[in-house]
């Protein structure tokens, strides 16, 4: 389902489905506490520096915004370039997937509608997809 049809159903913001600011500061935390302790995602966690709290709140402040909330980001750090900014780290195939499998795993924590969730998991989709930059590339 696209964010239009799930909208015309609720007149809410997609960050105002989500729980706001609690509802997406729990989502962020499920994913990187799942990032942290899983061993399926020791490539991706092994990306990340050993304090975790900084990209804590850079993926909140960007999905804040990215939802329609505060735009947190863009207050602090300017426009996120997001493939500009992962730039610097190696994410293929193999990272991607684990990202995506710890996103995966919060939303289906969440307590969220199944709509809202499939519909993340869309969006976050083609956001891992444009973040790859190393040879084994491979779109889902």
């Amino acid at each position: 389902m696209d964010y239009n049809a799930l909208m015309a159903t609720d007149s809410q913001s997609l960050y105002d489905m989500i729980g706001g600011g609690s509802g997406l500061r729990q989502l962020v935390d499920r994913f990187y506490d799942t990032m942290d302790s899983a061993p399926e995602a020791s490539k991706v966690r092994a990306i990340h520096p050993e304090d975790l709290s900084l990209s804590r709140d850079k993926l909140y402040m960007f999905l804040s915004g990215w939802s329609g909330g505060p735009p947190l980001y863009v207050q602090t750090y300017g426009h996120p370039r997001l493939r500009q900014r992962h730039m610097p780290f190696p994410i293929g195939r193999e990272e991607r997937d684990e990202w995506l499998w710890c996103m995966d795993k919060a939303l289906h924590e969440s307590g969220f509608d199944e709509k809202l969730i499939q519909h993340l998991k869309t969006k976050f989709t083609e956001i891992a997809n444009s973040m790859q930059n190393r040879v084994n590339i491979d779109p889902l």
